[in-house]
């Protein structure tokens, strides 16, 4: 085992040294592109009507060059992953070659899966916005709160031990129940939660066209509320020191400082905060329609239906993406919200 672990050092140490991939750690899979909420810091929804959905044909395509770069982690993500039919049988293709699978949900329909879930899935991360009424005027979707807190206390009476964290984003809508949202997690009995700030200018989240910045603002935090963020920081840092020793808040309250200083620096009030980041080197993005990406926010490389995975990564332009990337003055990563270091 440690001989392996050591291979694949190395592996990663070579890919950052070279920029062609030679391991690849983790990669997102995005299995269902619609969405079974309606959120307002995305629009993902919006595009329901053109569904696009990765096969088992297209799954069993990526098994090799998985296989070639040692992959350890598949990440469902969305869309909502689970509204594929046919999710499942993808989950248990990885899971056979000795991939764990950690599935991203809305959690709207956890308990209905529940028996498979606990199967072909290692782990689950559900997106909580709020207390039971902000959450699901947030999701716009009437009863969803209740949907998650019954689908986790279901499989908690199954598999007490199952791995259930949160992933919360905070913006204009939610930042005022900060310390109400970190009491429902412990109260919904998750092993953690993190937070991060609304993406307001990629084209992420199904965004063809820009965000104008009259729309951003609905989600940006205004500036005469900055200050007020900040004195929220010091109370849950000053109040939740328990949470943050035994990492129930997976982010350290230097890390979660950040939040405020994304914020401000919309408002030219100090710098993007600074952010090391080797997701390009270390995952990538398959997304429904068989689109690859180098990270979930960056233009697509290739798409997996016309060359495999492989020869994406490390064609010409996968190649020249990484070499030439300087995440300190590309303008997409020095706005980034969801950054990734893999340690060597």
């Amino acid at each position: 085992m440690q001989v392996k672990s050591l291979y694949h050092s190395y592996q990663r140490y070579r890919t950052l040294q070279t920029h062609k991939i030679s391991a690849l750690p983790i990669v997102i899979l995005m299995p269902h592109s619609a969405c079974n909420c309606r959120c307002v810091m995305c629009d993902i929804w919006k595009d329901n009507k053109n569904l696009k959905q990765l096969t088992a044909q297209d799954v069993q395509g990526l098994l090799s060059s998985l296989k070639k770069f040692g992959t350890q982690q598949v990440v469902m993500s969305g869309g909502e992953a689970l509204l594929n039919q046919n999710f499942f049988r993808l989950c248990e293709m990885l899971q056979r070659e000795g991939i764990n699978i950690s599935l991203l949900s809305t959690g709207l329909t956890i308990k209905k899966n529940t028996e498979q879930l606990l199967r072909w899935v290692n782990d689950i991360i559900i997106s909580i916005d709020g207390p039971e009424t902000l959450h699901d005027q947030i999701r716009n979707i009437p009863g969803a709160f209740n949907k998650i807190k019954e689908g986790v206390a279901f499989i908690r009476s199954i598999n007490p031990n199952f791995q259930i964290t949160a992933r919360t984003v905070i913006h204009k809508l939610n930042y005022k129940a900060w310390p109400a949202i970190i009491e429902c997690a412990k109260e919904l009995q998750l092993n953690q939660i993190s937070f991060l700030p609304a993406d307001v200018s990629s084209h992420a989240f199904n965004r063809e066209i820009l965000w104008s910045p009259a729309k951003q603002h609905e989600i940006l935090l205004p500036e005469d509320e900055l200050s007020e963020l900040n004195t929220l920081l010091d109370f849950i840092i000053e109040n939740h020191s328990a949470e943050f020793q035994n990492h129930f808040v997976a982010e350290s309250p230097e890390k979660l400082r950040k939040i405020y200083e994304y914020y401000a620096a919309f408002y030219k009030l100090n710098p993007f905060p600074y952010k090391k980041c080797n997701a390009p080197w270390v995952s990538t993005v398959v997304e429904a329609d068989g689109t690859v990406r180098p990270c979930f926010f960056h233009e697509a490389i290739g798409n997996i239906h016309e060359t495999n995975l492989d020869q994406i990564l490390n064609g010409e332009k996968g190649m020249s993406f990484r070499k030439n990337l300087d995440m300190d003055t590309n303008s997409i990563c020095k706005k980034c919200v969801c950054y990734l270091n893999l340690p060597i």
